[in-house]
């Protein structure tokens, strides 16, 4: 969608102002008048003071209305300006501002901007026509005077040429900073603009960021909260079967739910202090885990009537806190979903692999087959801890049962370097 164009309106302060200016102004060419008359500036051929009062109100009252209307306001002091010198009223100075303001209010405030170049151009033009007129004239009064014609003309001549110039310097004044106003408030605007797009996209991005601790949360307390809930009824369902026949075993059964409630807390208060630290990254890990801790995982859910084996491939190098959380996260859901869905005598096996460039743990279980997998908040999860340590996770079913997860992730240089090392 196209930017709409830049226009320019004044504010109630900046009427004001203008009203202000236009008093100020009216003022200052009475007071000009009154001396210009007094000092007899044109000599003899001075019309009457009393036209002096009328073209001082009509030459600086448009001024109140300027911005407004620029190009009304430049017209009508100019033809005031170029009447009052052709009569010969006692007044040029005020005059000469007020023409000056208005021709640069019309480059500076006018919106139209082909319009705005039209309507100084042609006063300018239109004024340079009348001086050369004017010039005409009075070369061939000059010329028509006494016998030394030829002294005359030359100093004249030299100082109608200074007004050419003269005139030339201050309309194109006008013009310039006209222009140069209006260009610093259309910068001033886009500036403006940019800056107020800068503090959306604050928001926006203070939102998502939010939004994404939200999810980090929610899917930390998901994990956690899952597998040991997950472990806690497999336990409690063993020892209801036991509990009659082998009192013993099913006491030893109810330890160990209380141990995995023990650890569910621990993880859970774990979670809540890395919350409540100030100052803390949010890619900072929101616990302490990381994977030497998928043994006890293996332990736990082998205590918890799902044997699985635990093997460690290659030569361990240290692994960012981020990506062995991700890690741990994704073995303890996968563990968790296969003692969920894999049924009575299924088994599982867990291998962490480091082969050079990569780190990568995948749990394979057996147990019942899965003809095609049902998305949900577990595989969702795992997928987006894989993908914000930069790695890749595959799901897929077994031809003979169960399911086999891998999640691979690359190894930073460092790490690579520091194994290396060691």
């Amino acid at each position: 969608m196209p930017a709409a164009p830049f226009t320019r309106t004044p504010t109630l302060r900046e009427r004001r102002s203008d009203l202000a200016l236009a008093a100020i102004m009216f003022v200052g060419a009475i007071l000009s008048a009154a001396l210009s008359t007094i000092s007899e500036i044109y000599g003899d051929s001075t019309a009457e003071p009393w036209t002096a009062l009328v073209y001082a109100a009509v030459v600086t009252a448009p001024l109140a209305l300027r911005r407004r209307f620029p190009a009304p306001v430049a017209i009508v002091v100019c033809l005031a300006y170029f009447t009052a010198v052709s009569l010969q009223v006692p007044e040029i100075y005020v005059g000469n501002i007020a023409m000056f303001v208005s021709l640069y209010t019309v480059g500076a405030w006018m919106n139209h901007r082909r319009a705005a170049t039209i309507v100084r151009v042609a006063i300018i033009v239109g004024m340079f026509v009348w001086l050369l007129i004017s010039m005409y004239r009075t070369a061939l009064e000059e010329a028509d005077r006494a016998d030394v014609a030829a002294g005359l003309l030359s100093p004249y001549v030299a100082f109608m040429l200074l007004q050419v110039l003269l005139n030339a310097l201050y309309f194109g004044g006008a013009y310039y900073f006209g222009d140069r106003s209006w260009n610093a408030a259309q910068a001033r605007e886009i500036l403006e603009q940019r800056t107020a797009e800068l503090e959306r996209e604050r928001e926006v991005t203070a939102a998502q960021a939010v939004a994404l601790d939200r999810v980090r949360i929610a899917r930390e307390l998901h994990d956690v909260v899952a597998h040991h809930v997950s472990v806690m009824g497999v336990q409690a369902g063993a020892a209801r079967l036991v509990i009659d026949q082998d009192p013993e075993k099913a006491r030893g059964i109810l330890t160990g739910i209380e141990g995995s409630a023990r650890d569910a807390i621990h993880e859970l208060r774990q979670l809540l202090e890395t919350l409540r630290s100030p100052g803390e990254d949010t890619t900072d890990a929101s616990s302490t885990v990381g994977l030497d801790d998928i043994a006890d995982l293996v332990d736990a859910s082998t205590e918890a009537g799902l044997p699985t084996d635990y093997a460690v491939i290659g030569d361990p190098v240290p692994v960012p806190s981020v990506v062995a959380v991700n890690l741990y996260r994704i073995a303890q859901e996968s563990l968790t979903n296969a003692r969920r869905h894999a049924g009575v005598g299924a088994t599982a096996d867990v291998r962490v692999r480091y082969d050079g460039d990569a780190v990568e743990v995948e749990v394979v279980n057996t147990g019942r087959s899965v003809a095609a997998l049902r998305p949900g908040l577990g595989q969702l999860g795992m997928r987006e801890r894989a993908a914000a340590s930069g790695g890749t996770l595959d799901v897929a079913p077994r031809a003979t049962g169960g399911l086999r997860v891998r999640a691979r992730v690359p190894l930073p240089v460092t790490a690579i370097t520091q194994g290396d090392a060691s």
